[in-house]
């Protein structure tokens, strides 16, 4: 009797139907197991990557400008070549005095 009842329902026949199988087997492939999935999770952290590299330049660019902003005043670029650059004016020597770090 429980066995008519089974055959009889109308949810399980379509469960049991063969492509309906093959197509939650399918699904559940794709979804789970299938080889493009892992390379949606890369690209996920490639993509977070890449924006903390953008970040890391436009902070990189507004420091940049700042320096720039400095380098208009005329004796800032000449503090900043002589710094930066180790320029100097015409007859003017330059001694440039390192110490060693290293202990004996």
């Amino acid at each position: 009797m429980l066995m008519k009842k089974l055959k009889n329902n109308a949810f399980l026949k379509f469960l049991t139907n063969r492509y309906i199988l093959i197509l939650t087997i399918f699904i559940i492939w794709m979804f789970f197991f299938d080889a493009n999935v892992q390379l949606n999770r890369e690209f996920d952290k490639e993509i977070i990557d890449l924006n903390n590299t953008i970040d890391f330049y436009k902070n990189e660019i507004n420091r940049d400008k700042k320096i720039i902003e400095e380098l208009q005043d005329s004796l800032q670029l000449e503090k900043f070549a002589r710094e930066k650059y180790l320029m100097k004016k015409k007859n003017e020597d330059i001694y440039i005095i390192e110490f060693d770090s290293l202990k004996k």
